[in-house]
């Protein structure tokens, strides 16, 4: 049988031709799930077509996840859904609550035809780059959200740029990619300085920093805080062995910790928002209700997901700094 047709007198680009061809033996039943693709040069050979216009149309059959391909063994059909447009590759550092709201409003804001896969790093510099390198190819976009990884400039050079968005951080070394990104050196400086005439009915202000998964610009923002007010302070990078005193106002970056200190302050007898102080990072429903109400610093997650979505496919590639904004409440 004939999969592939291609007439040089329409006016419809000879790849575009060489994709409809294999949409429409998708369609009819004649591929399915599996089935080998004709090799790049018995149609080119057949058509008289240069190799470059064959590999066109089926890199773009790739992109959308249609087809894969086997090194040494040629093109095979992956996906009979031929009305995705276009194939997005989303890693996330990890899954909580925020990442939830931003990675739902970006998929509300992506037309229908659009697929979104979402991969996970957890912070591991490995798995981090054999995710991307093993996917070098297979999508029409790639947004990543890096962390402080030394080299990340390197492993996503692999991609095209023009394909590549940044997410919730960004550095020098990653400026010219397009980006939807927290300022966190200047949103940590900001909110504690709004927040001042709270924390000084405390003692010291001690920041929990474990240097691996927080962005560094939450030290450089609170160490600029720090030198302002001059209150005494402390960056430690666990809870393991600390045991809260009266008088203490604790920055928490991530939830996990903030249970742990939590139910910390109960082993001791102190209550929170008189005895000892919390600010949060990054806003949830349950930091509204648990404990009458935990202050928090945070950026507007679905607003940083509409943004991505909105400027993939704008084509308008620019750096967007998110907003950020401190909600006090009765742990402070």
């Amino acid at each position: 049988m004939n999969l592939v047709t291609v007439h040089s007198k329409l006016d419809i680009p000879k790849y575009k031709q060489i994709v409809k061809s294999i949409e429409n033996a998708i369609q009819t039943g004649e591929l399915v799930k599996g089935d080998k693709l004709p090799s790049i040069n018995t149609i080119k050979d057949e058509f008289g077509l240069s190799r470059d216009t064959v590999l066109m149309a089926f890199n773009e059959l790739k992109t959308r996840g249609i087809v894969h391909s086997i090194a040494g063994k040629g093109y095979y059909v992956k996906s009979t859904d031929i009305n995705v447009t276009q194939k997005i590759f989303l890693l996330f550092d990890e899954l909580n609550a925020f990442k939830e709201d931003l990675y739902n409003s970006f998929l509300e804001t992506l037309d229908d035809n659009v697929q979104v896969d979402i991969f996970f790093h957890h912070f591991n510099f490995e798995l981090f780059s054999k995710l991307i390198f093993d996917n070098v190819g297979n999508y029409s976009y790639y947004v990543i959200m890096p962390v402080n990884f030394k080299n990340t400039a390197a492993v996503l050079s692999n991609l095209p740029d023009d394909k590549v968005f940044i997410l919730d951080q960004t550095s020098d070394e990653l400026k010219h990619y397009p980006a939807v990104y927290q300022n966190f050196e200047a949103d940590i400086y900001s909110s504690l300085r709004a927040a001042k005439m709270h924390i000084r009915k405390y003692n010291k202000l001690i920041l929990l920093f474990p240097e691996t998964k927080q962005p560094l610009g939450m030290l450089t923002g609170f160490q600029r805080f720090k030198k302002e007010m001059s209150i005494t302070n402390e960056v430690i990078s666990s809870l393991e062995k600390r045991i809260p005193q009266r008088g203490e106002v604790y920055l928490v970056l991530d939830d996990q910790n903030l249970i742990k200190l939590i139910k910390k302050i109960k082993s001791v007898g102190l209550k929170l928002g008189e005895d000892i102080g919390i600010i949060s990072y990054n806003d949830t429903m349950l930091k509204e209700v648990v404990e009458d109400g935990i202050t928090t610093i945070s950026t507007d997650f679905k607003l940083m997901g509409r943004n991505l979505a909105k400027m993939i496919f704008s084509g308008e590639h620019k750096q967007i700094e998110n907003p950020n904004y401190l909600i006090i409440r009765k742990s402070l």
